[in-house]
C-alpha cells in the first residue's frame, strides 16, 4: 500500500510538472496561477502545496527536469585524463543544443524558459536558479579552455574567464534566435560552425 501511494504521488508530481510546461506556454509564467496548472493536471491546488511550495519551485523542478542531465554533462568534463578537454567541451555543448533540438519536451521548456518567463515577484527565485547555472557553466568552461591551452601550448587570445563568458553568451544568443524561428536554421550543426570558429579566434584548434 505504501508503495503503490508513493507511486501515486510521482505520478501526481509528473502530471504537474507536465500541465505546468503546457500551460506556462500558454499564458507565460507570471500570468500562470498555481489554480491554472492544478486544473490543467485534474488535481486540487492542495496536491501542488503538497509537492512544492510556490509557483517558483514549480517552475524550477520543470526546468531541472530538462536541465540537469546537460548540466551533468558538463560537471563530467576533466575527469578523463586521456580525453581532449577541447572536444569534451565542444561534446558538452552541442548535446545541449541536440538535445534542445530533436526532444520536443526540451525544446518547449527551454522554449517557456527563454520567451515566456519575467523574474518579478516570487519569480525572482528562478532567476537566482538561471544566475547559478550560468555562473556553474562558465566555470566549467573556463576550466575546459584553461586545459585546453594547455595541452596545446598556447596562450589564449583573452583571459580564460573572460572567454567563458563569450562561449556562453555565443550558446544562449544561438538557443534564443532558434527558439523565435527553429526552420530558419539547424541549431546543432550552426553552432557547430560558430563554436569552432569562435575557438579557433581564442586561439585553439582541433
Amino acid at each position: 500500500m505504501a508503495r503503490r501511494t508513493k507511486e501515486d504521488a510521482e505520478e501526481t508530481r509528473h502530471q504537474l510538472l507536465e500541465a505546468a510546461q503546457r500551460v506556462f506556454a500558454e499564458k507565460g509564467v507570471s500570468r500562470t496561477s498555481l489554480q491554472d496548472i492544478a486544473q490543467a493536471a485534474g488535481v486540487t491546488r492542495g496536491a501542488i502545496y503538497w509537492h512544492f511550495k510556490n509557483k517558483a519551485e514549480l517552475f524550477n523542478a520543470m526546468m531541472d527536469s530538462a536541465v540537469l542531465p546537460m548540466e551533468q554533462a558538463m560537471q563530467q568534463m576533466g575527469h578523463g585524463a586521456r580525453q581532449d578537454p577541447l572536444a569534451e567541451l565542444e561534446r558538452a555543448v552541442l548535446q545541449t543544443m541536440r538535445s534542445i533540438e530533436s526532444d520536443a519536451r526540451t525544446r518547449a521548456i527551454f522554449e517557456v524558459a527563454t520567451l515566456k518567463v519575467e523574474y518579478v515577484d516570487e519569480l525572482l527565485a528562478v532567476k537566482q536558479r538561471h544566475v547559478q547555472c550560468y555562473l556553474d557553466g562558465t566555470r566549467q568552461m573556463q576550466r575546459s579552455l584553461e586545459d585546453a591551452a594547455a595541452r596545446r601550448a598556447v596562450a589564449l587570445a583573452v583571459p580564460a574567464d573572460t572567454a567563458a563568458h563569450g562561449l556562453h553568451a555565443l550558446m544562449v544568443g544561438l538557443i534564443h534566435t532558434w527558439m523565435l524561428e527553429p526552420s530558419r536554421f539547424k541549431l546543432v550543426a550552426v553552432s557547430q560552425i560558430a563554436i569552432r570558429t569562435y575557438l579557433a579566434g581564442l586561439g585553439l584548434k582541433f
